[in-house]
């Protein structure tokens, strides 16, 4: 999942392989982070 920079909408797919805010047309996306938080211990 990616986040619109500049709208701040949530985007599952692109439209025909292009890296672009359907709603918006802006270019700039943010990759979410998984929820789950991974934890490697130290040796």
């Amino acid at each position: 999942m990616y986040r619109c920079l500049k709208c701040k909408s949530l985007i599952t797919e692109f439209i025909e392989g292009k890296v672009m805010c359907p709603h918006c047309g802006y270019r700039i996306l943010i990759k979410l982070r998984p929820e789950v938080v991974k934890r490697v211990q130290a040796r």
